[in-house]
């Protein structure tokens, strides 16, 4: 077996689970449908991740076809329940959902239909392109349709930063902190004026800093670029550490205590997507009003959004494309926003006149105008289907904020983890 084969054999059998060799080089041959009716479609996703209003609809028919769809609603861990499907070769969904790390499944793409056969290219232009490209294999197939996306912004309490003598105002604050180093030395005020931290803890700025890159861990050949000299991953260490000396962390590594300190204003500030306003909401109803939304540093990243899928095993493949590409309209889009607040990933929701803010939250700000823009702006970037072994990073950075573990050490026994483990399978 030579070097390339071996590579895919070993990612498909780790992506699909143990034991799922036998199934990704077999293919689909004797795969078995889950519902026997001709007319019927099954589709599997999680909840919240779908309108319910539309499945509704799809129910009845399926808009432009004599089919009809079943939504099966998949608890617990998804993509193990998938991921045995279509190792088994039985049992397969014609249509499924798949979160934003899609790229665990590009060793098994031949498992999915390439919807560019399906049309594909004639819809392109009605989605954020970086997006796109998310769904797209480093072999040029689609396999992956974009659903919602997760532009990134800095969340900030405006009252704290009045009281610490700062700016209040989203653009001012987005021009004072225009640069990580910029951003870091509004920290330091904050902490010393008003004794809050401006993020939660150093791998939060960590993980955002690559979220917002061009450039993550490895390129489209799975080479990894993390320990070459100027890396974005070295470049996000650096930046992190940074953040660790200065003081203007906060430390706090367990979710709980995180949304103790938004309550408090412990923490004053956070950057991640705009999902997270509804977390926030719902975390800390009694600080409405004081919160806005700043450009992060530099410029704004993606963090989650989800995918649809159409395994190779679908007994009507076209029926199924037109299901996904019906529900992820522009027109569609902008409502499942209204309904359950997932954001579009096609630029003409924005534009339908049809999509609602979130109230008064976020004060006289509108959290869609500023996320619309964010969208605009995040850039394309390759994710590989081996970032799920890179955890040794967050680790070891971890280690350097809470137990003072010296910086150049940590980073050496990241990548030395990180290389120990893509050796063993056959990465490097």
């Amino acid at each position: 077996m030579d070097s390339l084969s071996r590579r895919r054999f070993l990612a498909g059998a780790a992506a699909l689970a143990g034991g799922a060799a036998t199934g990704l080089l077999s293919g689909c041959g004797s795969s078995v449908s889950i519902s026997k009716s001709p007319d019927e479609l099954v589709l599997w996703y999680w909840n919240r991740s779908i309108s319910p209003t539309l499945l509704g609809q799809a129910a009845k028919q399926i808009p432009g076809t004599d089919k009809r769809l079943r939504a099966d609603v998949i608890g617990g861990t998804f993509d193990t329940k998938l991921r045995t499907s279509l190792a088994g070769g039985a049992y397969i969904p014609d249509i499924s959902g798949i979160n934003s790390n899609c790229s665990l499944y590009f060793p098994s793409e031949d498992l999915f239909t390439d919807l560019n056969e399906l049309g594909a290219a004639e819809h392109k232009d009605k989605y954020f392109d970086w997006k796109w490209q998310l769904g797209t294999t480093p072999t040029g197939r689609l396999c992956f349709w974009p659903m919602d996306t997760g532009p990134t912004g800095f969340y900030y309490r405006s009252d704290l930063f009045k009281k610490a003598g700062l700016p209040e105002d989203p653009e001012a604050v987005s021009e004072a902190g225009s640069t990580w180093e910029s951003w870091i030395e509004l920290g330091q005020k904050l902490k010393k004026n008003a004794q809050a931290s401006i993020i939660s803890n150093a791998s939060m700025i960590f993980g955002q800093f690559i979220n917002a890159s061009p450039e993550r861990y490895f390129d489209k050949q799975n080479r990894p670029l993390y320990a070459q000299e100027g890396s974005a991953v070295r470049k996000a260490w650096d930046l992190s550490v940074q953040a660790i000396k200065a003081g203007v962390t906060g430390n706090l590594q367990i979710s709980t205590d995180q949304n103790s300190a938004w309550v408090s204003g412990k923490t004053a500030g956070h950057i991640e997507a705009v999902w997270w306003a509804e977390i926030l909401k719902d975390t800390a109803p009694d600080t409405s009003g004081h919160w806005r939304l700043a450009s992060q540093p530099v410029k704004p990243g993606n963090s989650g959004g989800s995918f649809l899928t159409v395994p190779k095993t679908a007994k009507d493949p076209e029926a199924a494309f037109a299901f996904i590409s019906w529900l992820t309209s522009p027109e569609n889009q902008a409502a499942t926003f209204n309904e359950i607040q997932l954001f579009p990933s096609t630029p003409g929701s924005f534009t339908s006149g049809t999509m609602k803010g979130g109230g008064k939250f976020f004060g006289p700000q509108d959290e869609l105008s500023f996320f619309e823009q964010a969208a605009k702006e995040v850039p394309t970037t390759f994710v590989s289907t081996y970032e799920s072994q890179v955890g040794a990073f967050a680790l070891e950075l971890a280690n350097v904020e809470t137990g003072g573990k010296d910086p150049n050490r940590a980073w050496d026994d990241a990548v030395s983890q990180t290389d120990r483990v893509l050796k063993k399978r056959g990465v490097i």
